[in-house]
């Protein structure tokens, strides 16, 4: 097995997932300087400056199944670059809040997009027993990407009243990066054989991933071809036989949401000031909050392949529930200083560790070859439909009931999380994606 071959392709599609981590973070520290500039009012301000690029995220997640299936997973990656080189410089130079609005709308197409292509390529190309641990490199670019944004908006924030807009551009660069080493990945040997019928090409990817292996080889693909053969054509993933796949997807995403991930990452600086910490305060701590994120992704990327994607979940729970109930005691009380960030610190690694991991492996997993794309756009557009709507509807949210209330809410859904996962949640770990079909179909 070439495992450099492998993991050199993984790592360079996670990139997106970087870029995904920059994108969506990156906004936190234009947050009070945009709304101070446009003054449109907190409504305004939140459904149309703050979560335009959201917005653009979850119709690139609805659609982005389409391309991926279509031109193929490899050039819907080409396309994502290149509309957040795009997008950052678009709103960088904006001067209205419309403009602005739709620079940010470009990019969000671009995560959204990325959300479906980047987990789905990497699964068909990794070998079962570590899956897992390729895949949720998506998800460590993408706390690496919030890492690096929240220490660039801290570097950017005192060079002056036009900061916001260096923020917002400095992602050009590694979004061109990126767009470059793109072009040097395959295309995906399941995608080759299930929609374009093209076995050579298949197994010259199949080759370059195992060399010298031509038996082994066409046994795959023969793996691969037979059980495609036997499914129906015109089925979807809304057939009664993925009812089952279909809820887990959907409650996956669902839960991810409703932990208040999305809502506490685009608003960390303003959270932190609400808790009594100064400005410049509040910005540090957000990034010890990437830190934070980055080093326990690291340890769940150690350890989905090993202990299994359950048993991340039941961490990542149990961790959710006493610090978002600590933090919504600590706003009910009144208590200023470092309690919140401390227990936010404490909701951030058990975020890494469960949620962070697991989703994007856990819902590419669960569909068969000729269904992955649309199964994972619609998986990415439940969790983005939530992303937007929760983080659109927070200042409001503050402002009419109060953080606390807020925090606590976020709370009790995860203890429904917490009985999801041990009711309803099948094990994934080291299962080749046909065989996951098999088992899945037979609990629907």
């Amino acid at each position: 097995m070439n495992h450099r071959k492998i993991f050199f392709w993984s790592i360079t599609v996670a990139l997106a997932g970087f870029l995904f981590g920059f994108d969506t973070v990156v906004i936190s520290g234009a947050d009070l300087s945009l709304q101070a500039l446009w003054q449109k009012g907190e409504f305004f301000h939140g459904f149309v400056v703050m979560a335009s690029a959201l917005w653009g995220t979850v119709i690139g997640a609805i659609f982005g199944g389409i391309p991926a299936d279509k031109f193929g997973r490899k050039n819907t990656l080409i396309w994502i670059g290149i509309f957040y080189f795009v997008s950052a410089v678009g709103s960088a130079l904006a001067s209205d809040p419309w403009v602005f609005a739709f620079f940010r709308f470009l990019g969000g197409l671009g995560v959204g997009a990325s959300t479906v292509a980047a987990p789905a390529y990497v699964s068909e190309i990794a070998p079962a027993s570590n899956r897992g641990k390729l895949v949720a490199l998506y998800q460590f670019n993408i706390v690496f990407g919030i890492l690096i944004a929240f220490l660039s908006n801290f570097v950017l924030s005192g060079i002056g009243e036009n900061a916001w807009r260096w923020m917002l551009g400095v992602e050009a660069f590694p979004a061109f990066i990126y767009t470059l080493m793109v072009l040097s990945v395959p295309k995906s040997p399941r995608w080759l054989l299930v929609k374009k019928g093209d076995r050579e090409a298949a197994a010259k990817t199949l080759r370059i991933i195992d060399p010298g292996i031509d038996v082994e080889a066409e046994a795959e693909i023969q793996r691969i071809v037979a059980d495609h053969e036997v499914t129906d054509k015109h089925e979807t993933i809304f057939s009664k036989k993925y009812r089952f796949p279909l809820m887990l997807a959907f409650l996956v995403a669902f839960f991810n949401q409703f932990s208040g991930i999305n809502a506490f990452l685009y608003y960390a600086p303003r959270i932190f000031e609400i808790a009594g910490l100064g400005k410049s305060s509040a910005l540090l701590s957000s990034v010890g909050i990437g830190v934070t994120n980055l080093i326990f992704t690291l340890i769940g990327l150690s350890l989905i392949d090993r202990f299994g994607r359950r048993q991340l979940m039941y961490f990542g729970s149990v961790g959710y529930i006493l610090s978002l109930s600590l933090v919504s005691i600590t706003f009910a009380m009144g208590i200023k200083g470092m309690a919140v960030p401390v227990f936010l610190f404490v909701f951030i690694a058990a975020h890494a560790i469960g949620q962070g991991t697991v989703i994007w492996v856990f819902i590419s997993e669960i569909f068969p070859n000729h269904l992955r794309a649309n199964g994972q756009a619609f998986g990415s557009s439940v969790h983005w439909v939530l992303a937007a709507a929760i983080p659109s509807l927070v200042p409001v949210l503050f402002t009419q009931i109060g953080a606390a209330t807020v925090f606590g809410i976020f709370a009790f859904m995860m203890v429904l999380q917490l009985i999801w996962v041990w009711r309803m949640m099948p094990e994934t770990k080291g299962v080749s994606l046909e065989e996951l079909e098999k088992q899945l179909i037979l609990k629907s």
